[in-house]
């Protein structure tokens, strides 16, 4: 009994050292293993910050890359614009100078017509019939009237009017029975007005 007892000691003491050893072991392994995953994330720390800094570098470099071509575009369209205007001017200048050289061209068109009467007028002999001679150059004077009242001329009206200085300059002054003081009593020369604008007051006599 004695010696079986004592087996079974020494087996269950045995059995304790070998459970407090596999405690230590696995305590030291845990210990480790927390180690290695403190080096570890320790160790990808820095990757992860250099990763952050070049996708930082990256996105920098994209947007200054962006905004040096809008810049361009923008560049671009402004040296886009301003040709077109400088072109625009160009041909605004030429349909101007057109106009000016070519404003009375209608008119006179219409005029050649008259021309072309008068110098048939003058090459008859005029000594055989006065009256139709006069008669034909009348023609002449309502044709030639006929195409300047169609362009906006209108004579002035003077004669009997109150004296208006925007419409008449009066050269002179004198007695008049039949109209009275301040109206126009006789013309000396004709006025005109085209499309409204006075381009020549009529000469005229005011009654006092």
């Amino acid at each position: 009994m004695t010696e079986e007892k004592k087996i079974n000691g020494d087996q269950a003491e045995a059995q304790t050292k070998a459970t407090e050893e596999l405690k230590t072991e696995t305590s030291d392994s845990i210990d480790n293993n927390m180690e290695n995953e403190t080096t570890s994330k320790e160790d990808e720390q820095p990757e992860s910050s250099e990763s952050s800094e070049d996708n930082a570098s990256e996105v920098a470099t994209e947007d200054n890359s962006k905004k040096a071509e809008a810049e361009e575009n923008g560049d671009a369209k402004y040296l886009r614009l301003m040709a077109e205007f400088q072109n625009y001017k160009k041909r605004v200048a030429k349909e101007k100078s057109d106009i000016h050289s070519y404003a009375n061209e209608k008119i006179v068109t219409e005029l050649l017509e008259i021309l072309d009467n008068f110098e048939r007028a003058l090459a008859t002999d005029n000594s055989t019939d006065v009256e139709g001679y006069a008669q034909g150059m009348k023609l002449i004077f309502d044709q030639l009237l006929g195409v300047l009242t169609k362009s906006g001329l209108v004579e002035v009206k003077a004669l009997g009017e109150e004296f208006d200085p925007n419409m008449h300059n009066a050269v002179m002054t004198a007695d008049s029975e039949e109209y009275d003081s301040n109206k126009v009593c006789s013309v000396l020369q004709k006025g005109y007005t085209l499309n409204g604008k006075v381009i020549r007051p009529s000469m005229v006599t005011v009654a006092k």
